[in-house]
């Protein structure tokens, strides 16, 4: 496993704008998703890290996420990652054993006996040009244990609505595209046009005629319109109601309530 702690950190500083909470969504889709990654503790799981990647100008997302992710992991070590060193030694006085901050990029600075379970990297990779988005994938991989996964997207500025990318690390070394998550928490109303806002770097260029992704937005909108007498029994109801009918336009969504009621669409690729 590559180890990167004493290189020039890979990527370029991005504005680092965040808010309190705004990934709270995200990190509660985790815990319903696989919360068994964040107890996992056999062979090197037993001190891997989870990863917030460029946390942005403060650390309150990565204090955030400790606070959850220990609820149900009391010892989980966690790493918050930066490229820009000012915001890091911001961070550094928040720190404990099993809190770190530290300056880093796409070459994430990990101790030699380091391993990474999961990667959280939100409204960064948004950021840079579309070539950039396979090599960042690609480095990344390095680091991430087999089963392991990184969740990887773009949020409005509160994280009401966002658009992830769940990619599982196999075996050979590669990332496996598992499924792709829509996620609001319908204050906005459900309206398909606001995810299309939030695509990830490998999709929002991409919604246009003959791609698969253009392709989906449009069966999704059509779905909502014929669904829209649910509406009259609430916003989570008509959502629910789209999505079924997009597995009968042949979709695979997740249909389990769990995610469903909670305003999550689960795109599954595999």
């Amino acid at each position: 496993m590559v180890k990167s702690i004493n290189k020039k950190p890979v990527g370029s500083i991005t504005r680092g704008k965040t808010a309190s909470n705004r990934l709270r969504r995200v990190d509660n889709f985790i815990l319903l998703y696989e919360p068994s990654l964040l107890t996992r503790t056999d062979g090197l799981f037993q001190h891997s890290l989870f990863v917030d990647l460029g946390y942005g100008f403060d650390a309150r997302t990565t204090l955030e996420s400790a606070e959850r992710f220990r609820r149900v992991n009391s010892n989980l070590p966690i790493l918050g990652v930066e490229i820009d060193k000012e915001r890091v030694d911001a961070a550094i006085p928040f720190a404990d054993e099993i809190t770190h901050f530290r300056l880093g990029g796409f070459n994430l600075p990990l101790q030699p006996a380091e391993s990474v379970r999961l990667i959280r990297a939100f409204n960064v990779l948004r950021q840079y040009e579309e070539k950039d988005f396979n090599p960042a994938y690609a480095r990344l991989a390095q680091y991430v244990l087999p089963g392991g996964i990184m969740i990887e997207g773009t949020s409005n500025p509160f994280g009401s609505v966002w658009v992830a990318n769940v990619a599982r690390k196999m075996e050979s070394g590669s990332w496996k595209m598992e499924a792709l998550i829509f996620s609001t928490n319908f204050r906005l109303g459900f309206d398909i046009t606001d995810f299309q806002a939030v695509l990830p770097k490998n999709y929002i260029h991409h919604v246009v005629q003959g791609e698969l992704i253009y392709d989906f937005i449009e069966a999704w909108k059509r779905s909502a319109a014929e669904t829209s007498p649910a509406r009259a029994f609430g916003l989570k109801q008509w959502f629910a109601a789209s999505a079924q009918s997009l597995v009968l336009k042949g979709y695979t969504i997740n249909l389990q309530k769990r995610f469903i009621n909670k305003g999550w669409l689960i795109w599954q690729l595999d």
